[in-house]
């Protein structure tokens, strides 16, 4: 015999996600693909502005340091397409009132890193190791797109949280 529980009752079906936030959602996966290439490119020993020296010494490149960079932009790219889940009809894995705190902490998150990743771009030590020039500008529009994630995570987070709102106080 099935008895149906509060914590076995299938979730009813909210509205769906605003074409504005799927939008939003997809643009974050496609905001920090810039970055991973040009990781990856430093990783496979394309000239990104560094010197040899420098890669060796800094990054450890040859050496672990193409794993760290290497998986540092898959882990980025996997945690971009994290917002797909608020924006998901069919795939649900959490109970939103998991998923919406764990949106929230990751939009707060992501905000600070931006700041703080302002805050490094911008000191003098992270700019003595690269050329100027063309390897700066290319660096800087790999990495340009980064900032924008906060926002849209931020926009995608709220909708996903008004739309379920919505649907517990129904």
């Amino acid at each position: 015999m099935y008895v149906m529980t509060t914590a076995t009752a299938p979730l009813p079906a909210s509205a769906p996600a605003p074409v504005w936030a799927r939008r939003a959602a997809h643009a974050i996966a496609l905001c920090a693909v810039p970055s991973g290439l040009w990781r990856i490119a430093m990783a496979s020993g394309v000239y990104v502005g560094y010197s040899n020296q420098v890669l060796r010494d800094v990054f450890d490149i040859p050496g672990w340091g193409i794993a760290y960079v290497v998986g540092l932009s898959v882990l980025t790219e996997l945690a971009a397409l994290f917002p797909l889940l608020l924006v998901s009809d069919r795939w649900r894995p959490l109970h939103p009132r998991v998923l919406t705190p764990l949106a929230w902490t990751a939009s707060g998150v992501l905000v600070l890193v931006a700041l703080w990743q302002l805050v490094v771009a911008f000191t003098v030590e992270s700019q003595t190791y690269m050329s100027s020039g063309t390897a700066q500008t290319v660096w800087g529009f790999a990495f340009a797109p980064l900032f924008a994630i906060p926002a849209l995570m931020t926009a995608v987070t709220w909708s996903y949280a008004k739309r379920h709102r919505a649907r517990g106080q129904a």
